[in-house]
């Protein structure tokens, strides 16, 4: 009985794992188009433009994960931080190559003060997504709060050159700017 019910989990993560990384080729194509207009500093449009971007990152292609995101996103908003790691490690654990579940769960992470699980998490979601402004605007918020302030400022140069529109991460940037002037960064 326990050699069937280990043997299912793993034919079930599998057939999870499969169909989370199964994104068509259509949505992924529509996002370096999104991005390049978004990058546009005088595009007045861009508030639509990121919402288009953050749900297409938020697609894994499985109803299943999906709901998983879904679900620790709404705990997130309950402030139930554990049940929504438990959620996002789920999905994590069943779509490694879902960049937006690393992104959810170090956000989960960093208001639960874990920062250096947040750090890892934000890490694995820009090596799968050198382009998410969000993660980005996430590491500099917990480097600056850790006293790196010159890493803080090149994580929000780096957001702002994907999203230049990003208001908080503006006025961060340029505090840190004031901040570190005189100092070589």
């Amino acid at each position: 009985m326990r050699r069937t019910r280990t043997i299912l989990n793993l034919a079930v993560a599998a057939v999870l794992t499969f169909a989370a990384t199964s994104v068509t080729a259509q949505e992924a194509a529509r996002l370096p188009d999104l991005l390049a207009q978004l990058a546009q500093p005088d595009n007045e449009g861009w508030r639509r433009l990121e919402r288009q971007i953050v749900t297409e990152w938020s697609k894994s292609g499985s109803p299943a994960m999906d709901l998983l995101l879904q679900r620790g996103r709404e705990a997130m908003r309950a402030d139930e931080l554990p049940a929504a790691i438990q959620h996002l490690t789920a999905l994590t654990d069943h779509a490694p190559d879902f960049a937006e579940g690393w992104n959810a769960r170090a956000t989960a992470y960093f208001r639960a003060g874990l920062y250096g699980p947040a750090i890892e998490d934000l890490a694995r979601t820009l090596a799968l997504n050198p382009h998410h402004f969000g993660a980005l605007a996430g590491l500099g918020t917990i480097l600056a709060e850790t006293g790196d302030k010159k890493g803080a400022l090149r994580a929000y140069k780096a957001a702002l050159a994907i999203h230049p529109h990003l208001e908080r991460v503006i006025e961060a940037a340029r505090r840190l700017e004031t901040e570190l002037a005189g100092q070589s960064i």
